[in-house]
């Protein structure tokens, strides 16, 4: 689907995984290796976007379906990005895969000094649960859920959101 100001968003192919690699090592401390990625894209439940902007991939996200939860597995985007709002809408996305899914509650780890990411994803409604000790090599994770995202009240937030978009 092409969007505002020529982003596109579509299934991440495996043609993609060069420059989702380059994205990866310059996004994350600890980067997922090609393998990881190749496993992914094809185990159960499982769902990944890129943003590509005149066919260059400038961000990618990846959604689990288990059982009635859409869970965010990774999220990054470009900086600086050809167009704005790139993460709010792959993560729009993704939620609505998660709905599509049958999903009711959404859920992610996050690095527990990353409160830019943590800000982000409360827009999405997404709120902290608790700690995972020791999920990264080198910090703990936050949990975040967001619970009943089947109704209205959810609906209306993503709404906004998009509605907000430039």
């Amino acid at each position: 689907m092409v969007l505002n100001g020529g982003l596109r968003i579509r299934d991440l192919l495996t043609g993609d995984l060069d420059q989702i690699l380059e994205l990866e090592v310059a996004t994350f401390r600890m980067p997922w290796s090609r393998e990881v990625f190749e496993a992914e894209l094809v185990a159960p439940g499982r769902s990944y976007l890129v943003a590509d902007h005149e066919d260059r991939v400038v961000g990618y996200g990846g959604l689990m379906l288990v059982e009635r939860d859409a869970h965010i597995n990774t999220l990054a985007v470009r900086r600086p990005a050809p167009v704005p709002a790139v993460g709010t809408r792959l993560m729009l996305a993704l939620v609505r895969i998660g709905l599509e899914g049958g999903a009711e509650h959404l859920t992610l780890e996050v690095r527990a000094s990353n409160r830019r990411a943590q800000e982000f994803y409360r827009k999405f409604g997404l709120a902290p649960v608790g700690v995972r000790k020791h999920y990264y090599r080198d910090e703990d994770a936050l949990i975040m859920w967001a619970h009943d995202i089947t109704g209205a009240a959810y609906r209306e937030r993503l709404r906004r959101i998009e509605e907000a978009l430039p």
